[in-house]
């Protein structure tokens, strides 16, 4: 789902995280190498483990150094980017980096974004509501971090506690994001997504149909970059990503965290899979584009048209026939709310959205049946004027949201809606059937259930192939959205919402671009945090 406040506008490009580790030891099971031997280094303390771990030698860190030429060469063939410039490097401490993550958290205004949208993410179930997300993204990258790739400073960060040998292939792929950097500018690229809060129609239909660009284009710099790390260590073994496509099976299976990864264990499915998506569906993606149209059409053509959504990374041939995907239109529904609320968030449900929230209500079965079967979706939140206290703003009763999905057939619309029913306990308690409020006339073809819980009336509406769901609004409202949003979606074909292209100082045509999903600035967040440990340690056993 996408974040209307989300983006987590980090400067770095990547500091490998968990899905990095595990992608290295992925790698390596494939090729059945057997592991290389660290060099002699300097035993520190583990702040997290309180374990000894090992500080790189001042010799180490030379080559290290000189390693940044030679394997920015490596990504450079492998990807067809060229160097166009010398990328900075240097060594940083363990300390420096959690220093920076916590300055990030506490300054950073993506970051604050996230945390405040953390209720819209309750509000759906997508978190528990006792969930403290801050101290546990906290902890996770404590655990995750491997080395990053700054684009606002165009330096190469490598740690000192990581064993050189581990950091080569990082190295790869975090040089894969300066020749992109140098290609396609990051910051300007992957910074598409409209950061205000959209207070009328036009801002809303602008914000939707702009919803998922930042998600899609995460994905494709990460797949990239992953795609450069796997061929740098499959390609000793005789093995390549386009040779040997295989090995993106295994990688998959590995790519879910490890023994030494016990914060990534216990994360919330959105925060797992939103962590990991860019890496595992991104790959997929380049894996299919460079075997489909080669190389060129990989890397520079994948940066110079990238995806416009989740949709179309989960699903490579679509965007290289060019399809898009549909987005539903959204009246305007301001004379309606407005009195009441004051707009909060709004967004795509994309079909990353729709698989994490189908596999947590009705597990990996339903979530492989639903997101075969969606055709989109959308959102909003709106938060009471009433609350006014810091207290009633950062609880999920001050929130009313709508969601809005399409689906492919009639019969998936009605699965949907039952099982969206049937958890709606999960997040709400003193939840019953409403008998009274089902007598009411509906639309031909339309069918309503009416709860109440402790946050107000929850009421889904199935109507075709459209599922409407109306939480906390009062009953009278939230009848009179479903009417006006049913409607509007008319008979035929499913409407577009239209961005509002910006305007430009040439004098010649915008060009409109799409936003991004509620997933979106978790996706984000990891995505500029690095590579993920669980990514390389996944690349290292599909190798072996």
């Amino acid at each position: 789902m996408s974040k209307q406040q989300p983006r987590v506008g980090w400067a770095g490009r990547g500091w490998t995280l968990t899905a990095a580790f595990c992608l290295m030891a992925a790698i390596a099971a494939l090729a059945q190498q057997p592991a290389a031997t660290a060099p002699q280094q300097q035993p520190v303390q583990s702040a997290e483990s309180g374990k000894a771990a090992a500080l790189i030698t001042p010799e180490q860190a030379k080559q290290l150094f000189s390693l940044v030429d030679e394997l920015i060469k490596f990504s450079s063939d492998e990807t067809g980017l060229p160097i166009k410039s010398t990328v900075k490097r240097r060594i940083t401490t363990r300390a420096a980096v959690e220093s920076y993550v916590k300055e990030k958290f506490d300054e950073d205004e993506g970051a604050k974004r996230m945390q405040k949208d953390e209720i819209v993410l309750k509000k759906f179930g997508l978190i528990d509501r006792d969930f403290a997300l801050k101290p546990f993204l906290l902890a996770l990258l404590k655990e995750q971090i491997e080395a990053y790739y700054d684009s606002k400073t165009k330096t190469v960060n490598m740690l000192d506690w990581v064993d050189i040998d581990e950091q080569k292939p990082v190295l790869a792929h975090e040089l894969t994001h300066a020749l992109q950097d140098q290609h396609a500018d990051l910051e300007k690229w992957d910074q598409q997504t409209p950061e205000d809060v959209s207070l009328n129609a036009s801002g809303d239909s602008d914000h939707l149909a702009k919803d998922e660009m930042d998600t899609a284009r995460d994905a494709v710099a990460e797949g990239q970059a992953t795609a450069v790390m796997m061929d740098y260590v499959l390609k000793p073994m005789g093995k390549s990503l386009v040779k040997d496509p295989e090995v993106i099976d295994v990688l998959k299976q590995k790519m879910s965290g490890s023994e030494d990864t016990p914060v990534l264990a216990r994360a919330p499915l959105l925060l797992s899979e939103s962590m990991l998506f860019p890496y595992r569906e991104g790959l997929s993606f380049e894996q299919d584009v460079w075997m489909d149209q080669g190389q060129a059409a990989a890397f520079a053509g994948a940066l110079d048209r990238p995806p416009t959504s989740s949709w179309e990374i989960i699903n490579p041939r679509e965007y290289e026939k060019r399809h898009i995907p549909s987005v539903p239109l959204l009246p305007d529904i301001h004379p309606l709310v407005d009195t009441l609320y004051k707009p909060y968030d709004i967004g795509q449900i994309g079909q990353l959205d729709l698989h994490i929230l189908a596999e947590l209500f009705g597990g990996d079965a339903a979530a492989r049946r639903f997101t075969s079967a969606w055709n989109g979706g959308i959102y909003w939140a709106g938060q009471q004027r009433s609350a006014k206290t810091e207290a009633e703003q950062a609880s999920t009763k001050s929130l009313a949201v709508f969601y809005l999905s399409a689906w492919k057939n009639v019969s998936s619309a009605q699965a949907f809606a039952q099982l969206y029913a049937d958890n709606l306990g999960r997040k709400y308690s003193g939840l019953r059937l409403d008998p009274v409020a089902q007598d009411v006339d509906l639309s031909a073809g339309s069918t309503e259930q009416v709860f109440t819980t402790d946050e107000g009336p929850v009421v889904i509406t199935t109507r075709g192939k459209l599922v409407f769901v109306a939480e906390s609004f009062p009953l009278g409202l939230a009848r009179k959205l479903t009417a006006l949003i049913l409607d509007g979606q008319g008979t035929g074909e499913l409407k577009m919402a239209q961005a509002a292209p910006p305007a430009r100082s040439d004098g010649l045509k915008p060009v409109a671009s799409p936003r991004e999903p509620l997933s979106a600035s978790f996706v984000r967040f990891f995505s500029e945090c690095g590579v993920m440990k669980s990514a390389v340690d996944a690349a290292m056993q599909a190798g072996k």
